[in-house]
């Protein structure tokens, strides 16, 4: 295979409510170290870096955290943070980024990867991109998604069901996609998880830019039209004349606009541990406990206590004769509660506006 240019899109421009009250709209969960020493948007470019340089990775974002990315990511080029206006989901913030990309490197394979999701064998996880990367250079007109391979009825995350039609590169099956699923009930879940035949959406896709395009000019039109008539990224009006147009983009997601639609979507069926860390439960899959059974995050003693969950922040925290109980410390704030209940902590965060 001739070398060709791969390009990666790294998406940081969610809100990560769903952590409130250590994640916040000035400070969402992609730029928190929520398990490790690093945030969650360094793990991320971390683990492309290794095989993409860093001129060829891109990170696209909202103004507002446009200093935390440069923070976070010093060997990140400027030129390489895609700002959005507005938050319109992930068609819009696809063609734009494509748009912006195809200016600097032409016609260019794009990897699209969230910003805050957990790998554990990062070794696969490259080597299952190399390999949607050799697919797509050899056959322009599809998209390659990467399906998880459930192990769980999981209600959490949307599904993708395959076909028998498949083709074997660098020992991965690449599979044709039947069609994406909603978020099912436990019942469906499990159906979908006994069929053998459904895999989770973990929201990563790799595709031509020119094939991609395409796409969107057929399946998104208006949102097509408004940003390909816009000046080129180097002009000086082109930001101002961005920020007028794309609030007007349709906010959909690039599931119901294009993948949904397309007749040429294939899948790799995957395994290197990934898991998306949506919830405050989600992390105590990752933590390791203690003798007593507590999930600890920070600077925390325990005396005669057990079976609990604490994320501390700057204070030293000390538990005593307590079980069964959560505590989360934020730079504001310490919220409290019973564990099981946990994972309904971001439905306060209204109250407390």
């Amino acid at each position: 295979m001739e070398n060709i240019k791969k390009c990666v899109l790294i998406m940081a421009g969610g809100k990560g409510t769903r952590f409130w009250p250590k994640s916040t709209e000035d400070k969402p969960k992609q730029f928190l170290n929520l398990i490790g020493e690093k945030t969650m948007i360094q793990e991320t470019f971390d683990r492309v870096n290794k095989k993409i340089p860093s001129n060829q990775i891109f990170v696209i974002t909202c103004q507002k955290y446009k200093k935390l990315v440069e923070e976070q990511l010093p060997s990140l080029p400027e030129k390489n943070i895609i700002i959005e206006p507005v938050g319109r989901n992930t068609a819009p913030c696809i063609l734009l980024s494509t748009i912006y990309i195809k200016q600097i490197f032409k016609n260019v394979n794009i990897t699209v990867l969230p910003s805050d999701h957990l790998i554990s064998d990062v070794d696969k996880f490259l080597n299952t991109l190399e390999t949607a990367n050799e697919f797509i250079y050899n056959n322009k007109r599809t998209i390659v998604t990467i399906g998880i391979k459930p192990d769980r009825p999981e209600t959490g995350y949307g599904y993708i069901k395959t076909t028998d039609e498949k083709v074997y590169l660098n020992e991965m099956d690449i599979v044709r996609v039947e069609k994406f699923v909603e978020k099912p009930n436990l019942e469906k879940a499990q159906e979908y998880l006994d069929s053998g035949k459904y895999l989770w959406n973990a929201g990563m896709f790799v595709f031509n830019s020119d094939y991609m395009l395409e796409e969107l000019k057929t399946n998104y039109e208006e949102g097509y039209k408004l940003l390909t008539n816009l000046p080129t990224i180097d002009n000086k009006d082109y930001e101002n004349e961005l920020e007028k147009v794309y609030e007007n983009c349709e906010a959909i997601s690039i599931d119901y606009a294009v993948m949904e639609k397309s007749n040429s979507i294939h899948v790799i069926p995957s395994d290197f541990g990934w898991d998306d860390i949506g919830t405050w439960k989600a992390l105590q899959r990752y933590i390791k406990p203690d003798e007593a059974s507590n999930i600890i995050k920070g600077e925390v003693k325990t005396y005669n206590s057990s079976n609990n969950v604490v994320y501390a922040g700057e204070k030293k925290i000390i538990l005593l004769d307590v079980d069964d109980i959560f505590l989360i410390e934020s730079n504001d704030m310490i919220v409290v509660g019973k564990k099981d209940k946990i994972s309904e902590v971001h439905q306060l965060r209204s109250s407390m506006n």
